[in-house]
């Protein structure tokens, strides 16, 4: 677990969620049918290599199996959660695609993930993608020092079956710093009295992934990919936060 001590720690996580910031903002605009996962990982690439900043999620070890992930994005489209592999499927009209991006900038990672409507989507599709940004931005407020970490994870769940929908319970959030994941764990369900009190100087990556179905998922034979069981589309959204003595500040916000 991390704890940013001086303002130069600070300042580097901060130059660090910028450059995922531009980029995941250079990928929204490019996002639009026809363009292919693959392109928009060669995109990330270049642009990555601009910054003087290296992409770590390209051969990240896979704890799970034996493949190395592939990447420098992942890229989950329409009923892939997380962890989709870039490659030459091609995004069409109605698709959504969820981007997860990180990076490491002078010994300090930044790490974020935005979903993105390709055209025009259904409207529940669409509720989806706000609801679980809303999530997010909800539990970004709780992050304050005193409080459990659980009152992070309990905002999550709370507002997100509140609203029909439901909470991917097999992956979840981080602690963030000189590693890309370290502790705590932050889970987007759970009691919220529960989990470490936060504290002041605290560095994580919030990362609700919602479910227009049940919450039940499976990892593909690629190792990597994790879907829905249901085949119902998944939205995903991440800030990394540090914790301040006025609250908390997202790193990863343009």
């Amino acid at each position: 677990m991390i704890h940013l001590k001086s303002p130069g720690e600070i300042e580097k996580m901060r130059v660090a969620g910028r450059v995922v910031a531009e980029i995941l903002n250079i990928l929204q605009k490019k996002i639009k049918p026809g363009i292919s996962t693959g392109q928009l990982n060669a995109i990330a690439e270049e642009e990555t290599k601009a910054r003087n900043a290296v992409a770590v999620f390209k051969n990240y070890p896979n704890p799970r199996g034996t493949r190395p992930f592939p990447g420098n994005i992942c890229a989950s489209v329409n009923e892939e959660v997380v962890h989709g592999i870039p490659g030459p499927r091609v995004l069409k009209q109605g698709d959504i695609i969820s981007i997860d991006f990180g990076v490491m900038v002078d010994g300090f990672a930044g790490d974020a993930a935005i979903t993105v409507a390709v055209g025009e989507v259904e409207p529940q599709v669409m509720n989806l993608i706000r609801v679980t940004e809303e999530a997010l931005m909800k539990a970004i407020e709780r992050a304050q020092a005193g409080n459990y970490l659980g009152s992070i994870s309990n905002t999550i769940q709370t507002y997100v079956e509140g609203k029909g929908l439901s909470i991917v319970r097999d992956y979840v959030g981080h602690g963030i710093g000189r590693k890309m994941h370290e502790d705590p764990p932050v889970p987007n369900y759970g009691e919220i009295d529960s989990g470490p009190v936060l504290q002041t100087g605290m560095a994580l990556a919030i990362e609700p992934m919602v479910n227009l179905g049940n919450h039940r998922v499976y990892t593909k034979n690629d190792e990597w990919t994790v879907v829905t069981k249901d085949g119902s589309y998944s939205a995903h959204f991440e800030h990394s936060i540090v914790i301040g003595e006025q609250g908390p500040e997202i790193l990863t916000l343009l």
